[in-house]
């Protein structure tokens, strides 16, 4: 039997706000149309939508926690709305946005010139484990998030004085032996690896901030090889690209947690580079240490792509496409 159509009106207090909550030539309700299967028509500070309860009342949720947001002080995007549905039809309520009517705490990850909040269920869990766990797994595919909120993360903890410092650590696979030869100090020769981690640290962060940081030690870029026999105290350190590591390695890396220090550790098991025969580290680490004390671990799937949607569309196929191979 299919579900009866309701229509919602919703008003908003502040003109110029519904304005920006409308979005350009109303593109963010086109994103609520497109995502929720509503029709909705603005006029002025209202706008009306039509569709089955249940899209009705997502939509609902996820035009007030957008409407909160600019209330706030911060600007959304295409980006925010679409974030803002897929948590709104998060199953598990726990995990939904907050609403005017029914406040929730939602993850987020503020610094002074950016706050970022989480885009889907799986990303609300991922920052809740950074908050409440020493070390945290934050496994999946590109393209969910998991290495921008962990840089996010470590520079909120930086400018509120938590930690001292930001280590970023990544295994150079793709140069092998070669590392020694490119032109440059040590930074200069891992700066390609790390690419993605400072595109993180830039969005979150001052440049002039960040090249200071640098500078001082601050922030430090090192290779993962440099990691022996240190102990890391009152740091965030982030070890990128965790697939590519051995197993000797992982263990090296997650034993120079040290006093006041935090560990986040991201990785895509599809996509190891390592010769033919080897064990990833970082699958034999989440294997090894599940439900370890301490320790959290967050699974990424398609589903939690948020880069783009060809992007999760892609990563479903690979998926299907591996899935088949492995069925006897």
């Amino acid at each position: 039997m299919p579900s009866e159509v309701e229509t919602v009106t919703l008003a908003f207090d502040d003109n110029r706000l519904a304005s920006d909550l409308f979005g350009q030539f109303d593109q963010h309700l086109a994103v609520l149309e497109n995502k929720l299967d509503v029709t909705t028509a603005a006029r002025g500070n209202e706008v009306s939508i039509q569709g089955t309860e249940e899209a009705c009342a997502q939509a609902r949720i996820a035009l007030q926690h957008l409407y909160s947001r600019l209330k706030k002080g911060h600007d959304i995007r295409i980006a925010d709305v679409d974030g803002a549905v897929r948590m709104a039809r998060a199953k598990d309520r726990q995990l939904s946005l907050p609403s005017i009517d029914h406040p929730r705490s939602v993850g987020s990850i503020s610094t002074r010139k950016k706050t970022v909040e989480a885009r889907s269920p799986t990303q609300n869990t991922y920052i809740r484990a950074m908050e409440e766990n020493e070390l945290v797994f934050g496994v999946g595919p590109a393209g969910t998030g998991k290495t921008f909120l962990a840089v996010a993360f470590a520079a909120q903890c930086l400018e509120r004085g938590l930690v001292e410092r930001i280590i970023l650590s990544r295994p150079a696979v793709e140069a092998g032996e070669r590392l020694g030869f490119l032109p440059g100090d040590m930074k200069e020769k891992v700066d390609p690896y790390l690419r993605p981690l400072y595109d993180a640290l830039y969005e979150m962060m001052p440049a002039d901030k960040v090249e200071r940081g640098l500078q001082s030690g601050v922030i430090e870029v090192a290779p993962l090889a440099f990691m022996r026999g240190r102990t890391l105290t009152h740091a965030v350190a982030i070890l990128d690209e965790a697939q590519n590591t051995t197993s000797m390695q992982m263990k090296m890396f997650l034993t120079r947690l040290g006093e006041g220090s935090r560990m986040i550790v991201t990785g895509d098991p599809s996509q190891v580079d390592l010769p033919r025969g080897t064990i990833s580290g970082l699958h034999e680490a989440t294997r090894v240490l599940h439900g370890v004390e301490g320790i959290g671990r967050v699974r990424f799937r398609a589903e939690d792509v948020v880069r783009h949607e060809l992007v999760a569309r892609i990563v479903a196929a690979y998926d299907q496409e591996t899935a088949r191979q492995d069925e006897p």
